[in-house]
């Protein structure tokens, strides 16, 4: 082989290399979650790269570091910020990642819709009755809770907390004093990013449009 050819096949490999770094793919809505130090948050992938990825939340981007992003399927990647315009900004990957899995959404676990693990008591209005109960996570169908009363599978519910708007529901599953209840009426993504950040960290819901009523 002379080294013209080489030089050829070099430069051809060059710039492959190069159109592979520069390859990006967009993402529109699809949820993930920023960790860190103040809690867990409510984002959407915009677009994502073998070096980084864009994102966007609903209200001011956590200011704190380490900041790892979860996927749905229990993923999780550490990021550093490399610039912010509003609620979006762009990240760099702390390691190098599959962008093919990351795109075909390969991980641990099937995707699942996105949990958040707020904690805070309620009451639980069961129509005769009110009693104290304790929530545990949080989603945009339904949450899990924990009460003293030994609940039915399929009984309605009322969520009575300050914490959210009128939350009806029915039980779907129950293991002792835990019970996994699906909401009558769902959020929307908006309405629980909104919600997380109000309950872990209310000085990021610094924009007007963050102040508005959650839900009806």
């Amino acid at each position: 082989m002379n080294s013209k050819t080489c030089a050829t096949d070099a430069a051809a490999e060059t710039d492959a290399c190069e159109e592979r770094k520069a390859q990006r793919y967009t993402l529109l809505i699809r949820a993930a979650k920023l960790v860190c130090t103040q809690g867990e948050f409510v984002c959407v992938i915009r677009d994502v790269s073998d070096t980084g990825v864009s994102l966007r939340t609903f209200h001011a981007i956590p200011d704190c570091e380490p900041l790892v992003l979860e996927l749905q399927t229990g993923e999780s990647y550490t990021l550093a910020k490399v610039w912010q315009r509003g609620n979006e900004a762009g990240f760099t990957f702390e390691a190098s990642v599959d962008v093919d899995a990351f795109v075909a959404e390969v991980g641990q676990y099937p995707k699942r819709q996105l949990r958040l693990p707020l904690s805070f008591p309620v009451e639980l209005d069961i129509g005769t009755q009110r009693i104290n109960g304790e929530l545990h996570n949080l989603s945009q169908q339904g949450a899990r809770i924990t009460c003293p009363l030994r609940l039915a599978i399929a009984q309605p519910v009322r969520l009575v907390t300050n914490a959210l708007p009128e939350v009806r529901a029915r039980v779907r599953w129950r293991s002792e004093d835990e019970f996994g209840i699906a909401f009558d009426d769902t959020f929307t993504l908006r309405d629980l990013a909104l919600i997380a950040a109000r309950i872990q960290c209310p000085a990021l819901l610094t924009e007007p449009d963050c102040a508005a009523s959650l839900r009806s």
